[in-house]
């Protein structure tokens, strides 16, 4: 991972009465995410919770996604005008509400 690219983490909680549907969010809402945001998006990676840190017990995020640009303005300029659609969407496939961070890729 190149150093200095800014990283986008979205993080669903996960919990007992979380629903989730896996299928609509990589087949309908990350793609559509993808397209909205365009060129100025560099990468996604999309992990699913198995396990938290004890064996057995829950994941606490039954996903984290993560999108990449080249910097923090690149991200503010695709994502601002796109945000209203993108967060109207997240009621299709999940009750669960996302925790956003913006983090700098250090090494």
């Amino acid at each position: 991972m190149k150093k200095g690219i800014i990283k986008v983490s979205i993080l669903y909680p996960g919990g007992e009465d979380i629903n989730f549907d896996m299928d609509y969010y990589l087949n309908n809402h990350i793609p559509r995410v993808s397209d909205l945001l365009g060129d100025m998006l560099k990468g996604t990676t999309i992990e699913k919770g198995i396990s938290g840190g004890a064996p057995g017990s829950v994941a606490p995020y039954v996903v984290m996604t993560n999108i990449y640009f080249d910097t923090l303005k690149s991200f503010e300029n695709s994502f601002g005008p796109q945000a209203a659609e993108i967060m109207a969407d997240v009621d299709s496939f999940t009750n669960s509400q996302p925790i956003v961070q913006i983090s700098e890729v250090v090494m």
